[in-house]
């Protein structure tokens, strides 16, 4: 099942962590906030991994509606 991959912009400081964890999944844009590219880019470990080590708790993922993060 395809994980659901949000994250918060209002919330989201631009660190870089998901992008370094995930690069396939996270990019960040032209004012450091981040964004995602592929929420398949990346094994559901990395993506998981890059939502745990945000500073901000900016990154949401789920997946069937379930919160794994």
């Amino acid at each position: 099942m395809d994980l659901d991959v949000e994250i918060d912009c209002d919330l989201c400081m631009g660190s870089g962590n998901c992008t370094y964890e995930a690069p396939g999944v996270f990019d960040l844009d032209d004012d450091s906030v981040a964004f995602v590219v592929d929420p398949a880019g990346a094994s559901e470990e990395q993506v998981v991994a890059a939502a745990r080590k945000c500073p901000t708790h900016a990154i949401t993922v789920r997946r069937g509606g379930t919160s794994l993060v």
